[in-house]
């Protein structure tokens, strides 16, 4: 006779308590400027073994990371900022450049191999490829900020920044294409700006 228990790893999960909605949506703000205390390797392998677990459409998981922390390297990133935010990327520890992979549907038969006939067809439709790509590389990048938030690190999401030159500079013969560059570390002096408004309930809401 087949149980119809729900698992226990499938129970609905726990209420987040005030604090941590706090860190990780009412309080959290885009960091500006950050402190010059280091960020460890353990904290970003942290961040990573948080934001890998959220889904992603059929998952796909077809987002990269790299995460740029030595002087040569930064030196490298940089001059393929925009002029206002390379301030901000040069007062951080560490910068994540976040990357779709573009043959993400290679690894189909390891992450859903029940889906065995999307490979062939991913591989022939470029289009297609890029919008399920894309859209599950977008998810992927907010569970990364979430995930930076919750192990205790101000994050600094920027989108100002030369692609192709990222791309050339860092991903050249790989099939990574940079879509976000995120400045990680502790908070500094002024990072934080005002909160800006959000848009009121009633205008972006309807239950139906």
């Amino acid at each position: 006779m087949t149980s119809l228990d729900t698992p226990a790893e499938l129970d609905a999960p726990p209420r987040l308590d005030e604090a941590a909605r706090t860190a990780l949506f009412t309080g959290a703000r885009t960091a500006n400027t950050f402190a010059p205390t280091p960020v460890s390797d353990e904290e970003l392998v942290q961040v990573w073994e948080l934001a890998r677990w959220a889904p992603t459409g059929a998952n796909l998981q077809p987002l990269r990371v790299l995460y740029v922390r030595s002087p040569e390297a930064r030196a490298r990133l940089l001059p393929h900022l925009a002029d206002t935010n390379r301030e901000r990327a040069a007062s951080a520890p560490v910068t994540a450049v976040l990357a779709l992979d573009d043959r993400f549907h290679e690894t189909i038969p390891h992450v859903a191999p029940f889906l065995a006939g999307l490979q062939p067809a991913l591989e022939q439709d470029d289009a297609m490829r890029g919008e399920m790509g894309g859209y599950s590389a977008a998810l992927q990048a907010g569970y990364f900020i979430l995930a930076v938030r919750a192990v205790g690190l101000a994050a600094g999401p920027m989108g100002g920044f030369d692609k192709a030159g990222v791309d050339a500079e860092f991903f050249a013969g790989t099939t990574w294409r940079s879509t976000l560059v995120v400045n990680i570390g502790h908070p500094g002096e002024g990072a934080f700006r005002p909160r800006l408004p959000r848009l009121p309930l009633e205008d972006v809401v309807r239950f139906a």
